[in-house]
């Protein structure tokens, strides 16, 4: 089971589950939240064979700053060969990264559980 999540920042807290870390982005993801985020990003994703989780499930806004980190996430994960699965169930969030093309390069999961691969976890509700 997951730990309680570490606030890194008042945008983002940080938690260990089931060998995943877990990003867990909160409130409005605009270019001063990303200006908080974007060290500890880096920090998290420039280890080889990382395994991230970004969860967009406490975001309230999302704007291009916010598609810049995770395309940021997803560049340096791959680079380190590590994996990175997002989750995200906001309808306008999710309209966002379909209308970028950034949800066929991270294809976003319902919730936390389908995220990390956990068997049984719904794969297509909220």
């Amino acid at each position: 089971m997951g730990q309680e999540a570490a606030p890194l920042t008042r945008h983002l807290r940080v938690h260990q589950d089931g060998g995943h870390t877990v990003l867990e982005f909160r409130g409005e993801i605009d270019i001063a939240a990303a200006a908080e985020i974007g060290p500890h990003l880096d920090a998290l994703t420039g280890h080889p064979g990382c395994r991230i989780v970004i969860d967009l499930r406490r975001v309230e806004f999302f704007d291009c700053s916010g598609l810049r980190l995770l395309h940021r996430a997803r560049h340096r994960v791959h680079v380190h060969g590590g994996r990175l699965a997002l989750v995200c169930a906001h309808p306008l969030t999710l309209r966002i990264l379909r209308i970028t093309g950034l949800s066929r390069l991270l294809p976003p999961h319902p919730t936390l559980e389908a995220a990390l691969g956990r068997p049984g976890a719904a794969s297509g509700s909220h």
